[in-house]
């Protein structure tokens, strides 16, 4: 779902309000905000208690931290890497507590296909992406964040955000062509 430049705008501006302490700027900035980040959040960790706490803390995080944003504008890219990061952690504490399994839940509808292929399908090409390609490819095609943004995000350069995106887009493309390329 891409911000349009008014969104991004309006967003920069709730940014700075909320700095200055204005409370309901904050609280909207919320409204706008927790759920782009806990539909991502479920994407990354496939568990929605495991999600709703990343993006708990994330935002906990978000507040305390937005006075030391010097330009609001890059709140995008800024937050979601406090999200990732926060996601980060907890498969880190699932790997780690073995006894937790993640669970598979059905991700939320990503967008509209163009053609008519299924959303399980769809789904499905996601969850088999590498680690590293399904965060660039859930942050650009998903949540709309331009390649910079993404590369802030995930916290990499941009030619790496670069070519994750296109090997998760080939990959993407071949898995829901039902081809099964090793090579991609």
């Amino acid at each position: 779902m891409a911000q349009t430049q008014t969104d991004r705008v309006y967003d920069a501006l709730l940014v700075t309000q909320a700095r200055r302490g204005d409370r309901r700027a904050a609280e909207r900035l919320a409204a706008r905000w927790y759920p782009r980040l806990l539909r991502t959040a479920r994407r990354l960790l496939r568990d929605e208690e495991q999600a709703r706490e990343a993006v708990q803390e994330a935002w906990t995080g978000i507040c305390r931290g937005w006075y030391r944003l010097n330009q609001a504008e890059k709140f995008p890219a800024w937050a979601y890497g406090i999200l990732r990061r926060k996601c980060t952690d907890r498969l880190r504490l699932t790997i780690k507590n073995r006894d937790k399994l993640v669970s598979d839940e059905a991700l939320e509808t990503l967008a509209a296909p163009q053609s008519p292929v299924a959303l399980s399908d769809i789904e499905k090409a996601f969850d088999d992406l590498p680690e590293p390609q399904r965060l660039c490819a859930i942050f650009y095609f998903a949540e709309g964040l331009s390649l910079r943004e993404v590369a802030t995000a995930a916290a990499i350069p941009v030619g790496t955000a670069k070519s994750r995106l296109f090997h998760a887009r080939k990959a993407l493309q071949a898995s829901l062509k039902g081809e099964n390329d090793e090579s991609v």
